[in-house]
C-alpha cells in the first residue's frame, strides 16, 4: 500500500483533531531542534508516538505536513481582527506576520518548501495553499474596509517584508512595516477608483 492510498481521517472527529494538533505541535519542536533536513516520517512517529501509516493517513506528502505546520501554528494570540481602516489592518496583519516568521519551525519549513518548490510539485503545491490561505486570510480582515486585494497587490504587499526577513536579513522593525504599508496603500488604494 502507498501513502497515498491510506484513507484519509474525518477532520471533524475530535479524535483526529487532537490528534492532528498533537502531531503539529512536535512536528514545530523537532523542526527548530534539528531543522528541515532532519525531520523524517520515522523521526516524528517516534517522538509524536504514532505510526508512520498515521501520519501519511493525515499528510500524504511531507510538504504538505510542512503547509500545515505554518497554517496551523495554533498561537492565535496577536491575530488581527477584521476592521474597516486599511492601514490599521495592513499594519497589524504584518506585525502578525513578522511574529510567526520569528518562529524557527516556521521560518524553517516555509524556506524548505521554497527551496524545493521548482523541482517538486508537492512543495510548488504547499506555497500555493500558503499563499491562497494567507491572502484570503488577508481579505477577509479588509473586508469591512471594503478593499480586496488581487493576488498581484497581495504580493506587492508581503513581498518587502519576505524580501527583508530572508534575503537582506534584516529586522523587520515598525518602521519598516509602517513604510511598507504607507507604500502600498498610496500606490495601490490611492490610484484605484473607489468601487473596489
Amino acid at each position: 500500500m502507498t501513502p497515498a492510498s491510506f484513507d484519509r481521517p474525518n477532520p471533524a472527529n475530535p479524535r483526529v483533531q487532537r490528534t492532528r494538533a498533537r502531531i503539529l505541535t512536535v512536528a514545530r519542536r523537532v523542526l527548530a531542534e534539528v531543522g528541515p533536513t532532519a525531520l523524517t516520517y520515522s523521526l516524528l512517529a517516534e517522538r509524536a508516538q504514532v505510526t508512520r501509516q498515521t501520519l501519511y493517513r493525515h499528510w500524504p506528502t511531507r510538504e504538505a505536513m510542512l503547509a500545515d505546520v505554518m497554517l496551523e501554528s495554533g498561537d492565535a494570540a496577536g491575530y488581527p481582527t477584521p476592521g474597516t481602516n486599511p492601514r490599521e489592518v495592513l499594519t497589524a496583519y504584518l506585525h502578525s506576520l513578522r511574529q510567526g516568521l520569528a518562529d524557527t519551525a516556521t521560518a524553517s519549513a516555509l524556506m524548505t518548501l521554497a527551496a524545493q518548490a521548482d523541482r517538486d510539485a508537492d512543495a510548488d503545491q504547499a506555497l500555493a495553499r500558503i499563499s491562497q490561505d494567507r491572502h484570503q486570510a488577508l481579505n477577509e480582515l479588509l473586508a469591512p474596509s471594503g478593499i480586496q486585494m488581487t493576488a498581484d497587490e497581495f504580493t506587492l504587499l508581503i513581498g518587502p517584508v519576505m524580501f527583508r526577513r530572508f534575503l537582506d536579513r534584516q529586522p523587520l522593525t515598525d518602521t519598516y512595516i509602517d513604510t511598507v504599508v504607507t507604500h502600498w496603500l498610496t500606490t495601490t488604494v490611492e490610484e484605484t477608483p473607489p468601487t473596489r
